[in-house]
């Protein structure tokens, strides 16, 4: 069994900042590409930022430059800092992570996702 556990959401004003954050636990060999998904009401999920394992990022167009995603492979926890908020950015997030596992008798690959966590954006 994997696990992703997310945290920081929250209500904030536009043009703040909040951080949130997204931590794998249970058995797993090695967890490749990690991303944020979210989805506003009304709306279908969709990709915001992604990162492999080696460090390289992907960023929707809607966040580019205001958001940040980041990852320590040691705590097999993944952050999304988000600046200059948006009412626009109002959704559920989501922490997607494709792990690598064994899974008899070979290794897999499996998608994961996190339970999500609101972000409201309003005066």
């Amino acid at each position: 069994q994997v696990q992703l556990v997310e945290s920081g959401g929250g209500l904030v004003q536009p043009g703040g900042s909040l951080r949130l954050s997204c931590a794998a636990s249970g058995t797993f060999n090695a967890i490749n590409d990690m991303g944020w998904y979210r989805q506003a009401p009304g709306k279908e999920r969709v990709l915001v930022t992604a990162i492999t394992s080696g460090g390289n990022t992907d960023y929707a167009d809607s966040v580019k430059g205001r958001f940040t995603i980041s990852r320590d492979n040691a705590k097999n926890t993944v952050y999304l800092q988000m600046n200059s908020l948006k009412p626009e950015d109002t959704a559920v997030y989501y922490c997607n992570a494709v792990v690598r596992m064994w899974v008899t008798p070979t290794f897999r690959t499996l998608e994961v996702w996190g339970q999500g966590t609101l972000v409201t954006v309003s005066s």
